[in-house]
């Protein structure tokens, strides 16, 4: 029997988590890893307790919806909620991060992001991910693979 990788197994979970999205705009996951363990997963949507695109639909100001909030920082958000170092951790994001969490993701300390696909790539971005050092790499999510392992169980 194969296993799938470290890479495709953490973006499985970035991927997982994106099928909790209330963003009607685009379903995004992320996922903390800290030496080969999750510490923390995030989703796009809004606040909790608020108003959610899937039911009062987005609002969009500049063409970007203010209703939510980003996977990537609701995964950083919810490490500094409950103590837990981001330093030196990997973040898997199934689409490549916008700038504002690309800023939020040096600040917190990860050194290095994996994202499946590319999505608005922002050229300041990758500047500031190379002027901080962060390791930036495309790891394309094989579905196949890790459906094709669940269908032998």
């Amino acid at each position: 029997m194969e296993r799938i990788t470290w890479d495709q197994y953490f973006m499985a979970q970035s991927h997982l988590l994106a099928m909790r999205s209330t963003c009607t705009r685009l379903a995004v996951g992320a996922t903390i890893v800290r030496d080969k363990r999750i510490i923390a997963g995030g989703y796009n949507g809004s606040i909790a307790g608020g108003a959610h695109c899937i039911d009062e639909g987005c609002y969009v100001i500049d063409n970007h919806c203010v209703r939510t909030i980003h996977a990537e920082m609701n995964a950083i958000i919810q490490c500094a909620k409950f103590g837990v170092p981001t330093e030196g951790a990997e973040i898997y994001v199934t689409h490549f991060p916008c700038l504002h969490c690309c800023k939020a993701i040096i600040q917190s300390g990860i050194k290095a992001v994996y994202y499946a696909q590319d999505y608005k790539n922002h050229p300041y971005a990758i500047e500031l991910f190379k002027q901080a050092n962060v390791h930036v790499e495309q790891v394309p999510f094989d579905s196949t693979k890790v459906f094709s392992f669940l269908n032998k169980s």
